[in-house]
Formats: structure tokens, C-alpha cells, sequence
């Protein structure tokens, strides 16, 4: 029980003793004597409040003081779990970037030696498949020869029915004819050696000697002949083959020219200063944390002056950090809640920016009616590259070369551009589907209700003998002229020396040949010949079979012109 409730008790008591004296005495007394026990049970439930508050302040300055002594210690205590928690994550972290730099340097040599594998596998199958095409093809040869065969046995087999009453009749005479020719042929033969004879002894030659230099004549009549005749059907074949084709080509190429734009992995954005790059990391490195988290990009951030790098092989995520970080270095403001508010804020502008690329690209290439999907799929390409070439401006130029084309021949330009444009627009989520750009861009198309013509056309873009119209022809070799031209496409420096080196190697093979050079960024070869082993004629058949090498077995863009020089030299020096 608290003193307020033994105070109000009292009082109770009071009350209760002041009305049974007020009914047993009179009523004056009965006043006073309440009056009394009244004053008393106040003067006590006075001293009995003073009392409970004197306590109540002692008991709440030792709560405030346990209170403070149970906060520091806690505070203490905090102190110390955090820095254990940090120096555990730290370690933690270390160990797993250790982890993660051991698992990528081991998954990277196992892909490289995947890819040798596949490689190999790829030439031995490539020789299985040239081997069973030769195969198919004599197969092919000896079936149709033994079908000849059979029919030309049974359209003997009645002529010999047929004759065999002729050659009855007429073997008598033969007989009697042999007769009379064997003495003549015995005559002749006399005749033939004596001439012989009297031939050698005029020319001073054995038998054997004049046979051979008989032979090698006409082994030099054959070959020029042979040569002569290689090279007139090579020259008619280029007139004919060329003189449609020359036309509309020329006018194509020489009405378009675009720029080649080459994309890389690797963004480098300025800051103000180095001192900058401290608070791009942030305190423990939380701020590049949440950057690379909400990116998808590494932020790199190394001893380069003023500068820091992004690196993706996705260039929409990088171009997305890259924007998100101007952004932030411009306000000033960098820790983890800015930096998701402003990389949202960059994803919905590179949308927007997507979609203006879509729209400009349709409106260069003069294609109109494409749905808003199919322009942002479009305006995606702008950061896809292909060899080093950009895809829309390649797409571009496609469609404006189809467009010309097409023009020339008759057609609907309007629809070829548009079939030059879309051909390769799978490969704008080729990175997030699964299947080849021609399988996406077929199955984007007609979801997006494109006509038969451009669904034919990027399905065969790169097969036109197998396509069903002859759009798909046109974008196949304008897509060939836009990718071919010198400067369009680069190529890494070991594989371009690889394809130098096996150009000099097979012009190299061929007997007779003294040196090779691989010119013009391997678009040329130079043969050099030995003239004392190789003739004007020989020259011309040599550089034929060179060139069919190269086409059996080697993949090149464009053409390679073989060029076989023989030079004869006569040096003499006067005294």
C-alpha cells in the first residue's frame, strides 16, 4: 500500500468517526470534535505526502543515474560490436574478392581452352564436310556415268543384233582384203623403217631424243593453248557477270557514304579533381558499391589524373553510368540514396534517348509505319557493334543501298529500305535471348506483323540462295557492300596476321613459286615466280588455282585479287 492510499484511508476514518459522534452527541460537539480528528488526518496526510515525495525524488535521481550508467555501458558495448562487425566484413571481403579473382582467372582458362577445342573441332569438321562433298560429288558423277554406260550397253546390244548379219557377210571379203593388205603393210613397214633411218642419220638424233623433244613441244603448244583458253573464258565471264550489275552497284555505292563508328568496353569520364575520387568510393566504400550494384558497371578508379573509368561489355549499361555519374560529380551530392535516385533517373532518359535514335534512324533511312516497339528495339543497335561497326549505322546504309537497288531494278523501293533497315534486328536482344540474330529478328518481325518480304529478307540475309524473293537478295549484297568496304569493319591484330600469314603459306605451297607478300590488308596477294620454272602460260593457270585455294579454305570479307608477277632479268656489265 502507497502513502496516498493511507492518507486518503485516514480520511475516510475521519469522516466516519466525525458522523458517528455527530449521532451520539449533540450536534455541537459533534462539530467540533470532527473538526478535530479532521485537522489531524490533514496535518498527517501533509506529512505523509512530503514524505512520498521526498522518496519519489530520491527514487527517480537513482533511476536517472542507473538509467545513464546502463546507456553508457550500452554505448560501449555498441561500440565495440561495431568495430568487430566491421573488421569481420573487411576480412570477409577480402577473402571473397581472393575467392572471386581465383574462380575468374580459373574460368577464364577454361574457356580458352573450350574455345581452342571448339576451334579445332570446327577445322576438322569443315575438312569432314569439304571431304563428303568431293565424295557426294564423284558418287554423283559415277552413278550418272554407269547410267550412260547402261544405256548406251542396250542401244549396242540391238545395233550389235543388227549387225551381226552385216558382219557375217562381210567377213569373207575381210578375209580376202586381209590378205592382200597384211603384204602391204609388210611393205610399208620396210618403207617406214627405212625412212626412219635415213631421218636419224639427217638429224643426228636417236629415236629416243626425237620422241622427247616431240613431246615437249607439244606439252608448250598444249599448255599455251590451254592458257589462252582459261584466260578468254575468265574474260568473258567477268564481262558477263559484271555488265548488270556494274551499273547499279556503282550508282549505289557512289550515291551513299556514312561514317564507321567503332564502340569499346571502356568509358572514361572526367572529374573536377583527384580529390573527387573520394568521395566517388564514399566512407568504407559504400558509394562504389551502390554505384556498381544499381549499374551493373565496374567502376574503376585508378592512379589516371583526373579521370575514372566505367567497364562493361554492355554499352546501354554503361552509357546509363556514365550519364548517372555526370549527374552525380555536377551536384556534388554522393551517397547511397542520391546515387539510386539519379541511376533512376538516367535509366528513364536513356529510354527516352533509345527512342529518339529509333525514330531518327527511320526517319534517315525514309522508312515510315514502324510501331513504337519496333523503333525502341531500332534505337538499341545504336549501341551494338559489330566487328567495330555500328549496327544502326550500318542498318542505315543497308537500307539506303537496298532502297537504290531496288529503284534500279523496278521494284518497291520503299519496301526494300525497309527490309534493309530491319535485317539485323535481332541483334538488339540477341545479349538477353537465346537463339541466333537472324532466329530473333524473324520471330520479332512477325510479332510486330512486319510484311513476308522483310521476314524473308532477314531470314536469308545471309544465305540469299536459299531466299523466296528477291529483296532478301538485294539486302544480302547490300549488307556484303556495306560490311566489305575498307575501313567498315576491324578485326583483332592476332587474327588479322593469322589471315596474312596463311595467304603467303598457300601461295607459298605451290612448286615454282620464289616469294609471297600479303598486301593491302590482305586483300591482295603477290606472288613472285621463278621464270626458269614457270612460264607466261604456267603464270596465268597458277594464279587460278591460288585463288581457288583460297576460296576452298579460307573465310575472308570482300575479295582477293592474286597477282603473279614473272620477271626475266639480263645483266651484264661493261669493262
Amino acid at each position: 500500500m502507497t502513502l496516498l492510499d493511507l492518507v486518503l484511508l485516514l480520511l475516510v476514518l475521519a469522516l466516519l468517526a466525525a458522523l458517528f459522534l455527530r449521532r451520539k452527541g449533540g450536534e455541537g460537539e459533534a462539530r467540533g470534535e470532527a473538526r478535530e480528528i479532521l485537522e489531524a488526518a490533514k496535518a498527517e496526510a501533509k506529512e505523509a505526502l512530503e514524505s512520498a515525495r521526498k522518496e519519489a525524488r530520491e527514487i527517480l535521481e537513482a533511476a536517472r543515474r542507473e538509467a545513464k550508467a546502463l546507456r553508457e555501458e550500452a554505448e560501449s558495448r555498441l561500440k565495440a560490436l561495431r568495430q568487430e562487425l566491421e573488421e569481420e566484413a573487411r576480412a570477409r571481403a577480402e577473402a571473397l574478392e581472393k575467392e572471386s579473382r581465383r574462380r575468374l582467372a580459373e574460368a577464364e582458362e577454361r574457356l580458352k581452352a573450350e574455345r581452342e577445342e571448339l576451334r579445332a573441332e570446327r577445322e576438322r569438321l569443315k575438312a569432314l564436310q569439304e571431304e563428303l562433298k568431293a565424295e557426294r560429288e564423284r558418287l554423283k558423277e559415277e552413278r550418272e556415268e554407269l547410267r550412260r554406260e547402261a544405256e548406251r550397253l542396250s542401244k549396242r546390244g540391238e545395233a550389235l543384233d543388227a549387225r551381226a548379219m552385216k558382219l557375217d557377210a562381210l567377213e569373207e571379203a575381210l578375209s580376202k582384203r586381209e590378205e592382200v593388205l597384211k603384204a602391204k603393210e609388210a611393205g610399208l613397214l620396210e618403207r617406214e623403217k627405212e625412212i626412219e633411218q635415213r631421218l636419224y642419220q639427217v638429224a643426228g638424233l636417236s629415236p629416243e631424243e626425237a620422241r622427247r623433244l616431240i613431246l615437249e613441244r607439244l606439252d608448250r603448244e598444249l599448255e599455251e593453248e590451254k592458257a589462252a583458253r582459261v584466260r578468254a573464258a575468265l574474260e568473258r565471264a567477268r564481262v558477263e557477270a559484271r555488265r548488270e550489275a556494274q551499273k547499279i552497284l556503282a550508282q549505289a555505292m557512289q550515291r551513299q557514304a556514312s561514317e564507321t563508328a567503332a564502340q569499346l568496353a571502356v568509358s572514361v569520364v572526367p572529374i573536377p579533381s583527384d580529390a573527387m575520387k573520394g568521395r566517388i568510393i564514399g566512407r568504407e566504400g559504400r558509394n562504389i558499391r551502390t554505384f556498381e550494384a544499381l549499374t551493373g558497371v565496374d567502376l574503376i578508379i585508378d592512379d589516371t589524373p583526373e579521370a575514372v573509368l566505367l567497364s562493361s561489355f554492355n554499352p546501354v549499361r554503361r552509357e546509363i553510368a556514365r550519364m548517372a555519374l555526370e549527374e552525380l560529380l555536377k551536384d556534388g551530392r554522393i551517397h547511397p540514396s542520391r546515387i539510386e535516385e539519379v541511376v533512376e533517373k538516367a535509366k528513364q532518359e536513356m529510354k527516352t534517348f533509345i527512342y529518339e535514335r529509333g525514330e531518327e534512324a527511320a526517319l534517315e533511312a525514309g522508312v515510315v509505319g514502324l510501331k513504337p516497339g519496333l523503333i525502341q528495339l531500332l534505337g538499341r543497335l545504336h549501341f551494338r557493334s559489330s566487328y567495330g561497326q555500328n549496327v544502326l549505322k550500318h542498318s542505315i546504309q543497308v537500307a539506303h543501298l537496298t532502297g537504290i537497288m531496288a529503284a534500279e531494278l523496278g521494284l518497291d523501293a520503299g519496301l526494300a529500305r525497309r527490309a534493309g533497315l530491319l535485317h539485323d534486328i535481332g541483334k538488339s536482344v540477341d545479349r538477353e535471348v537465346e537463339g541466333s540474330h537472324v532466329e530473333i529478328g524473324i520471330a520479332l518481325a512477325r510479332r510486330f506483323g512486319e510484311p513476308p518480304e522483310v521476314i524473308d529478307a532477314i531470314a536469308h540475309h545471309h544465305d540469299p540462295e536459299n531466299a523466296e524473293t528477291v529483296y532478301a537478295v538485294l539486302v544480302a549484297a547490300a549488307d556484303a557492300l556495306s560490311a566489305a568496304r575498307p575501313g567498315a569493319r576491324r578485326e583483332s591484330l592476332e587474327e588479322y596476321l593469322q589471315r596474312l600469314e596463311a595467304l603467303e603459306r598457300i601461295a607459298l605451297s605451290f612448286p615454282g613459286v620464289e616469294t609471297a607478300f600479303a598486301v593491302q590488308a590482305g586483300r591482295e596477294v603477290r606472288v613472285i615466280v621463278k621464270p626458269d620454272k614457270i612460264t607466261d602460260a604456267k603464270a596465268t593457270l597458277l594464279a587460278r588455282e591460288i585463288a581457288n585455294r583460297i576460296e576452298r579454305e579460307m573465310n575472308y570479307p570482300g575479295q582477293v585479287q592474286v597477282t603473279v608477277v614473272r620477271e626475266t632479268r639480263a645483266v651484264e656489265y661493261a669493262k
